[in-house]
């Protein structure tokens, strides 16, 4: 990096004695540098470490007051501003070599030298700096890369914590998941899902897809989801859940033109059907017998669109023995293909092929299908969630 071309280069002196001040002006005339040297007596006006985050930072170490050594000085600024390069215009360099803190370029007493017997003193001094700003950006680049590593790890631990576990105790249910984020680098998108299986046996599923493809969409996802596990968890009917999802979006969304899609499922124990109730959401797969059929509840509007007025309303299916049931996220079938969108039609010629998988390989199959058709065009280019749902034993009574 070459600091000599920068504009946001910041200068700073530190030093007890007036002399040192006027010597540093006289060396620096009349480069930019001299408008962006500030002069500290002390320690303690020093504000060299609010503009240290970002910009590069060069200080210069004088006269120190009475009572403080040079080590005490240059501790202190280190602790500070370990990013800034350090020149040190005092002592000399046999004592300077034995200081501890690496990166500190020593100046010494033969900088007076320069004023005194050299034309050239005012350039060897800026080139100084520039040097002593390269060797701090070397030797703290690394660091810095490390630190970032260190908090993508960390964001990566934090939203795979988010992500929901389907997985039910027992074997009486089975679940297949599918959950990729649009967003590139991220595990976690405005898609969501979540299934819980309460005292009773009865399991509760909830899939919702909140509109936009950022952070902020993920993070009211995550809301979301959350709400509907302890809404269920405290016996909230199916309609309760919409209502309270809804406040929540109102709430917590970024502007106001966001809305969620929500899809809501009950198995009772018997596993002889299902209860559903859908806002805005796109209809869903039925298996029975080795077929594929599509089944659109009754429709309702989107949560956020008009809040406070939703018109949803449940409608219930018979399962069959082994019935399973498959929903999706829209960005399943949204993306483009050589005969244009694949679409609710192309998405159920492609689950048919698929039809004599178990559930998680069928999940697997139909994902992969829907990629490769769109891979030509982009991809899948929004968000994608598929859950397979379905008791697993026969004769529930």
């Amino acid at each position: 990096m070459d600091f000599a071309f920068r504009r946001d280069v910041t200068l700073f002196l530190v030093s007890h004695d007036e002399q040192d001040a006027i010597l540093v002006r006289r060396l620096l005339a009349p480069s930019r540098l001299t408008e962006s040297l500030v002069w500290h007596r002390h320690l303690r006006e020093a504000r060299f470490l609010s503009a240290s985050r970002g910009a590069p930072v060069c200080i210069l170490v004088g006269s120190t007051p009475v009572g403080q050594s040079l080590s005490d000085v240059v501790g202190w600024i280190r602790r500070r501003a370990p990013r800034a390069a350090v020149l040190l215009l005092g002592g000399t360099r046999k004592q300077t070599a034995r200081n501890p803190y690496v990166g500190i370029t020593p100046l010494a007493g033969w900088v007076q030298g320069w004023v005194d017997h050299r034309r050239t003193a005012p350039l060897e001094f800026r080139r100084e700096i520039w040097l002593a700003l390269e060797r701090a950006h070397r030797d703290t680049a690394p660091a810095a890369v490390r630190v970032e590593e260190l908090i993508a790890q960390d964001s990566a631990l934090l939203e795979r914590g988010l992500l929901p576990d389907v997985t039910l105790r027992g074997d009486g249910f089975t679940t297949g998941l599918h959950y990729a984020p649009g967003r590139s680098h991220a595990l976690l998108g405005g898609d969501f899902c979540d299934v819980v299986q309460t005292d009773d046996s009865t399991v509760h599923v909830v899939m919702g897809d909140v509109s936009g493809h950022g952070a902020a969409e993920a993070a009211l996802a995550v809301h979301l989801r959350l709400a509907w596990r302890t809404a269920v968890l405290c016996g909230q009917s199916q309609l309760g859940q919409l209502r309270l999802l809804e406040r929540i979006l109102v709430d917590e969304r970024p502007d106001e033109d966001t809305y969620a899609t929500v899809v809501s499922l009950v198995f009772p124990p018997h596993g002889r059907s299902v209860r559903m109730i859908s806002a805005g959401h796109p209809g869903l797969l039925h298996r029975h017998s080795g077929k594929v059929s599509w089944v659109e509840p009754q429709p309702g509007i989107a949560l956020g669109l008009f809040p406070g007025r939703g018109d949803w309303s449940e409608t219930e299916m018979a399962l069959a023995d082994r019935d399973s049931v498959v929903l999706f996220t829209d960005g399943l079938y949204e993306g483009r293909t050589a005969g244009g969108r694949l679409g609710e039609e192309g998405l159920l010629r492609l689950a048919a092929q698929y039809a004599h998988l178990e559930p998680q390989a069928f999940v697997d199959a139909l994902v992969r299908g829907a990629s490769l058709l769109a891979a030509p065009f982009g991809g899948l280019l929004d968000d994608v969630a598929v859950l397979h749902l379905g008791w697993n034993r026969p004769g529930r009574v």
